[in-house]
């Protein structure tokens, strides 16, 4: 039978164990300090605003404070590759074409390409063809205020461009507007010509293969889409025999083209070729 001093001792020092003070909680963090984002040096701040969308740019961001403005506002650097694509939902909130003139004027003359959805009139084309003489790169998505006459007109000043994308703008391609493009851009090596729809016209009046005729100029084209085009054999045929360096050809729902075997062995030489019946 254990001694009543050996109890005392176990109950003691279980006691012990009980009274030790618990441990200490850590100590608070530091609350972090607050950024100053005026305080970022320039070369920070412009290496933001080169990863931010133009709109999100012209609408605010480069408005946080003087430094970040100025950054905006006078480095024409920023403003070279122009793209304000995506913002379709702001067109009847904003003056989108007042804001492509004012990101044309911010790059003092430097602009090599310029990519707008609904961003784009009459006026604002005249004004890209006499600010930016260095353009290779042009994109006009949805530009319904875009005419024949005006593009016809600033499309003389583009004798660089590398690059045309003219995709829902319903009144650009008559009066031999792209005839004038194959003569103004003997650089030219990609067009993209998309419309909304394609209709059936049996007018006589009316020719299906004056678009095709006038891309036919452009005898250094490496790329052509044409969709929803009402071009015939005739005009593809013409395109083909006259643009000989042509490597990619989209002729997706040009329904007035039959490939036939005279156009089969014309297209033996494109690499990449989608036909009219594949699906977008």
């Amino acid at each position: 039978m254990p001694s009543s001093s050996s109890s005392r001792r176990r109950r003691g020092s279980r006691g012990g164990r009980r009274g030790h003070n618990p441990p200490m909680p850590p100590p608070p963090a530091e609350e972090e300090e607050t950024r100053d984002w005026a305080e970022l040096p320039l070369d920070a701040i412009s290496a933001i605003l080169h990863k931010l969308d133009h709109v999100d740019i012209l609408m605010g961001a480069g408005q946080v404070c003087r430094s970040w403005r100025s950054s905006a506002r006078d480095e024409p650097e920023l403003w070279r590759r122009i793209d304000m694509l995506g913002h379709a939902e702001l067109f009847n909130e904003l003056n989108l074409h007042g804001m492509a003139q004012e990101a044309v004027r911010r790059s003092a003359g430097r602009c090599e390409a310029f990519w707008g959805e609904y961003a784009g009139d009459d006026d604002f084309l005249l004004y890209l063809g006499d600010q930016a003489p260095s353009l290779k790169s042009l994109h006009l998505i949805s530009c319904n205020d875009v005419s024949d006459e005006e593009f016809t007109e600033a499309i003389q000043k583009f004798p660089l461009l590398e690059d045309l994308e003219l995709s829902l703008c319903p009144y650009v391609g008559e009066s031999g507007a792209f005839g004038v493009v194959g003569k103004a851009c003997p650089q030219l090596k990609r067009f993209r010509l998309n419309r909304d729809g394609f209709y059936y016209l049996d007018s006589r009046d009316y020719d299906k293969d004056e678009e095709a005729l006038g891309i036919a100029t452009m005898h250094g084209l490496r790329s052509l889409q044409l969709s929803g085009n009402r071009v015939t054999n005739k005009g593809l045929e013409a395109i083909l025999d006259n643009c000989r360096h042509l490597e990619s050809l989209d002729i997706r729902r040009c329904f007035n083209v039959k490939m036939d075997g005279t156009l089969r062995a014309k297209c033996a030489q494109i690499s990449s070729l989608r036909l009219p019946h594949e699906p977008n």
